[in-house]
């Protein structure tokens, strides 16, 4: 992987994790199309940049839950300082148990998340089905639970709708933000809790990968590096845009671009242009 190409692939990472369109597929047919499919292992580490600018913009949110979750348990320095009725404190477990399914499946699935799933053919499946499920809930929605209405049902639901996102097309804020709305969660509080739930998964699995792959020399170490920078600095900038976005208008025009991409990732297959199937050699080559 050239440099130019990891700036590429920064970029592309950066504009697409947080919007409801798989940043996983997205790197997927870039790469492709660049001759370099980057491989699950640097998907994953390079999402760390874009996790980090969603912790960097939520800081002030991320401490308070920290400290409010501390403070409400049982044992320790700081035990029942906090009520456990107080919602930061609950949002704590929340985002804990919410955590919990795609850690495990993560692991159980981990050789198909490197390649069966990686299908260009099951992407466009699920770009298209996802797209249209996506649709189907904001139009539906009635849009008025806001945060502080979640339970642990809603936070297991929006867990498991998470989890899905380990087939690339499906997205992991499309999958919870659809969860949120069929749930009648408001736009604005499916996207927050989107980013707060993903924190843990996408660190705990770019860090995952970055031990397991890298320090053996399965990744390219300094392009790597370089589009996780590009992806943080791009990726802050599009959480910004992005929520000011869902306050104001719908998710229509993220549905009617996953359809029409899942119909060009079937195109360039059928012509040739990218292939359906990963190089398995080069995708653990990261």
């Amino acid at each position: 992987m050239t440099w130019l190409e990891a700036v590429i692939l920064g970029l592309v990472q950066g504009l697409t994790e947080f919007l409801p369109i798989s940043s996983s597929a997205h790197l997927r047919i870039v790469g492709d199309l660049m001759g370099t499919d980057p491989g699950a292992a640097f998907t994953a580490i390079t999402q760390i940049g874009t996790e980090t600018a969603v912790v960097l913009y939520f800081r002030k949110d991320i401490a308070r839950i920290i400290k409010a979750w501390f403070g409400a348990l049982p044992v320790g320095p700081w035990k029942h300082t906090v009520a456990t009725t107080d919602p930061d404190a609950r949002m704590g477990w929340y985002v804990i148990a919410g955590s919990v399914p795609i850690v495990l499946l993560g692991l159980l699935l981990e050789d198909a998340i490197d390649n069966t799933f990686r299908n260009l053919y099951l992407t466009a499946l699920t770009l298209a089905g996802f797209g249209v499920l996506l649709g189907v809930a904001d139009a539906l929605s009635r849009r008025t639970k806001q945060l502080e209405h979640m339970t642990w049902r809603d936070a297991l639901l929006f867990g498991l709708a998470q989890a899905m996102a380990l087939v690339p097309g499906v997205s992991r804020s499309g999958g919870t933000i659809t969860a949120g709305l069929l749930m009648g969660y408001t736009r604005e509080a499916a996207a927050r809790y989107s980013f707060l739930l993903a924190i843990p998964a996408v660190l705990g699995s770019g860090f995952y990968k970055l031990f397991t792959d890298g320090l053996d020399g399965g990744i390219e170490p300094v392009p790597t590096l370089i589009a996780t920078v590009v992806a943080f600095v791009v990726g802050y900038f599009v959480i910004i845009w992005f929520l000011k976005l869902v306050s104001t208008r719908g998710y229509l025009p993220f549905v009617v671009y996953r359809l029409v991409l899942a119909v060009v990732v079937v195109v360039l297959v059928l012509t040739g242009l990218v292939s359906a199937v990963p190089d398995v050699t080069v995708s653990q080559a990261g």
